[in-house]
């Protein structure tokens, strides 16, 4: 990246788990962050433990599935901190149950956050990693991309992720954008613990579990993914682009 280009990241998601560790890592790498999610305190709270530590971060509280509050909150981040260049798709939720138990909600709340939300956030931010000539966008996906019994509705969503990343790095590489997906297997995060919870195991029992039936013999963690995210942001990946890339501790078809 040449000094002509801004170092600006937005992370959706980032009140906790993933996209939080994911905005602690590119302040580590020396972007400016916003920290966006539906919970300010937390997008405030990791904000200022990123300027505490001697990095430039923002956050801001917003529903991704809310054009105007997307739009408003781009605009935000360039006048704060500068155009952004790299934009990390991560906000999400989970709705899970049986298809014939699902509720219309369940499904319109999930697709909405997923790719609805993916979808405006990359038409804010597009513009001005255009304008630039520079940017890197990278959407999470899932291993429930597959199939997961339970989840038909993120199952969807995450698979549309996929699509939706193929998509953009054709339509953005002329302009010096690409557009990758991390789909991660199971990770220790809120998350996973609260489908422990639901299920009515104990979360480390349920995470030694888990890691018996992956190849390296762990669960995955934040870190794992930050790290990831870190590279596909880099200069050095500029000629990687429309990959979807299964963190999950082994192969996946």
């Amino acid at each position: 990246m040449t000094e002509s280009h801004s170092r600006v990241a937005i992370v959706t998601g980032a009140g906790r788990g993933i996209g939080a560790t994911v905005a602690k890592r590119l302040a580590a790498d020396g972007f400016a962050v916003a920290l966006l999610d539906l919970n300010e305190d937390g997008v405030r709270q990791g904000a200022e433990a990123i300027v505490a530590g001697g990095g430039k971060a923002i956050g801001v509280g917003l529903d991704v599935s809310d054009a105007e509050q997307v739009d408003t909150a781009v605009t935000r981040v360039a006048d704060e901190l500068g155009p952004p260049t790299v934009l990390i798709n991560n906000a999400g939720i989970t709705r899970d149950n049986l298809l014939f138990k699902m509720t219309e909600q369940d499904w319109d709340s999930v697709l909405g956050v997923h790719l609805k939300g993916s979808f405006l956030m990359t038409r804010a931010a597009q513009k001005y990693m255009t304008e630039q000539g520079w940017g890197r966008i990278v959407n999470l996906s899932s291993v429930s991309a597959l199939g997961n019994r339970g989840q038909v509705n993120y199952s969807a969503a995450k698979a549309g992720m996929q699509g939706f990343t193929k998509t953009l790095a054709i339509e953005l590489g002329k302009f010096g954008v690409t557009a990758n997906a991390i789909a991660p297997g199971f990770i220790a995060t809120d998350m996973t613990a609260a489908t422990a919870e639901r299920v009515g195991m104990d979360f480390e029992t349920f995470k030694k579990a888990a890691a018996e039936q992956i190849p390296v013999r762990r669960v995955g963690e934040p870190e794992d993914i930050a790290h990831l995210a870190s590279f596909l942001v880099s200069e050095g990946a500029g000629f990687i682009s429309g990959q979807v890339i299964y963190a999950a501790g082994g192969p996946r078809d």
